[in-house]
């Protein structure tokens, strides 16, 4: 491979391309098969001939020494996009990865194409990844584990692993919340395995933009500096970067109520309300998150990070979102079991939607957009109705938690749900 030298007279340039074409040629003949081609680029270029062999001597010293990842081993439960990616993603990073699957076949079907043909069909996964159907060797042989199940799935696959689990640590992936339970699943974890070190990952995580080395960025949250700093190494990467929380309560309900506004921002999307609408929709729903958050031991704060607003936007604003997918189905005029069986995921907004509904009412916390989604997918209210309801309730102050409101919020709640009850119902609409 030889750069081809820059016509740019500018002498600054010239050196650069200088620099990068004898490291390009030195990396070529320093055996150096493992190192990325761009890192060591940038590790050289700059470097005057003379120092290179040395730089390179270096780095291939370096490689031979095992790296803080390469020591510790973690398994990824859980076959879908998102599991799939981030057990890729520490991969490539050279650690010891198995994504569990628990299908045998799809098991075959991986370690045969290095492909996960049902969620990532056009993506080739890193070589170096393993797979497996037996629960128990890839839980036994691993320090840090990844569960990335459905919520509805997150308890049973605990209780399936709790026979196995000495010293490892456990990372919930999951973003959604036990049905009729409102378990959180770092709840979940502390209930089944209450002796573990735990934490949650949460953020703005499109599997498929993460596969195509897209820049993005997460947040891993734990009480625990070392399972942070460990996720952190594992994970973090030239178009991934991972941030730190000790914030695990606020982390982890950005990333299961942002599903709810998905849901909504699609059904918007179908409806083709203007952008003056979206950035409505978006700024309130970032209240009514804020707002539940700190009613249940949040930190207010960690909702403008990037497992709040960041988490968000990408949910409300993307077409590879599943519950902005199941939004627009319903906008469509889809039934929700229809939009659901369609769909073929797990869209966890719809299970999010009943369950913060009940307990937003128990806790007097005013989410008018939660309740009014709850009363077009669970009581059958006009869409259209609903939303004209939400434009005539209560004054609010703009910014939660910087002027005082004039109302309260257990008030204005009993008041729209008041509203809400007197709303057309669906079919009452369409025959009129």
């Amino acid at each position: 491979m030889k750069l081809r030298k820059s016509a740019n007279k500018n002498s600054k340039v010239q050196k650069i391309v200088n620099a990068a074409d004898d490291a390009v040629s030195a990396i070529k003949h320093s055996g150096l098969t493992g190192t990325p081609i761009f890192d060591s680029i940038a590790q050289l270029t700059g470097l005057k001939k003379k120092q290179t062999v040395k730089t390179l001597q270096t780095l291939q010293q370096a490689k031979s020494e095992p790296s803080p990842q390469t020591l510790l081993k973690f398994a990824f439960l859980g076959g879908g996009s998102f599991g799939t990616a981030m057990a890729n993603l520490a991969a490539k990073n050279g650690a010891n990865t198995t994504l569990w699957v628990r299908d045998k076949r799809t098991v075959k079907s991986l370690n045969k194409t290095h492909i996960n043909k049902k969620y990532l069909p056009s993506h080739k996964l890193d070589t170096r990844l393993k797979f497996s159907h037996d629960l128990q060797a890839t839980v036994m042989g691993a320090d840090v584990i990844f569960v990335a199940v459905p919520s509805s799935a997150f308890r049973e696959t605990l209780e399936n692993i709790k026979p196995f689990i000495t010293h490892q640590a456990v990372i919930s992936l999951t973003k959604g919340m036990e049905k009729d339970s409102f378990a959180l699943m770092s709840d979940i974890i502390q209930e089944v395995l209450p002796e573990v070190n735990f934490g949650v990952m949460s953020g703005p995580n499109l599997a498929v933009e993460i596969m195509d080395n897209l820049p993005s960025a997460t947040v891993i949250a734990s009480q625990s500096q070392m399972l942070r700093k460990a996720v952190q190494t594992a994970l973090h990467g030239a178009f991934f970067r991972v941030f730190a929380s000790d914030d695990i309560r606020g982390v982890e309900l950005g990333g299961a109520l942002k599903n709810i506004y998905a849901i909504a921002m699609g059904m918007a999307a179908a409806y083709e309300v203007g952008e003056n609408t979206k950035a409505m929709l978006l700024t309130r729903a970032l209240a009514e998150m804020s707002r539940f958050g700190v009613a249940v031991g949040a930190d207010p704060l960690t909702f403008l990070g990037l497992s709040g607003v960041g988490d968000l936007y990408a949910t409300c604003n993307s077409v590879l979102s599943r519950n902005y997918r199941v939004g627009f189905m319903l906008g469509q005029g889809m039934s929700l079991e229809a939009a659901v069986k369609k769909l073929g995921q797990t869209a966890e907004g719809v299970n999010t939607i009943e369950q913060v509904h009940i307990r937003a009412k128990e806790l007097g916390v005013y989410m008018p957009i939660t309740h009014a989604l709850y009363a077009v997918l669970y009581e059958d209210k006009a869409a259209l109705g609903v939303a004209l309801n939400l434009m005539e309730t209560g004054f609010r102050s703009d910014v939660e938690f910087v002027l005082p409101h004039d109302e309260s919020n257990a008030r204005l709640s009993r008041e729209f749900s008041e509203v809400l009850k007197s709303s057309a119902n669906k079919s009452r609409s369409i025959d009129e």
